[in-house]
């Protein structure tokens, strides 16, 4: 019932930033009421929560980004973002947005960022 679409993702060097772009779509949702959250998977290692803001705008953030990643919200456009500033090498992953609320669990095809000089 609702689809989740990144964008954003890309090459890009240490130091550097990108903005990631979750879009949702679909029917009987309420874009407002989701939890969402951005996750990442790097080759082989398991799927990490990167990010989360709450359905009433409250974020939390894995230690190795906070300071570095913000998560934002516009419920407007049905979209969730999360900059990235001063991204290392070992940010390197396919980064996955999430959306949750009662019993919709939906995520995202994932898009990759590549941290590489």
């Amino acid at each position: 019932q609702v689809q989740l679409v990144e964008s954003g993702g890309g090459l890009v060097q240490p130091g550097g930033s990108l903005r990631l772009s979750c879009a949702a779509s679909g029917s009987r949702f309420k874009f407002s009421n989701m939890g969402l959250h951005w996750y990442r998977q790097a080759p082989g290692k398991e799927r990490e929560l990167v990010a989360t803001i709450s359905s009433l705008g409250s974020t939390d953030y894995a230690d190795s980004v906070k300071g570095r990643f913000t998560i934002s919200r516009d419920n407007a456009k049905n979209t969730v973002y999360l900059q990235m500033n001063s991204l290392k090498v070992e940010d390197t992953a396919v980064y996955y947005c999430n959306g949750r609320s009662g019993l919709v669990d939906s995520w995202g095809q994932g898009t990759q960022v590549t941290v590489s000089s």
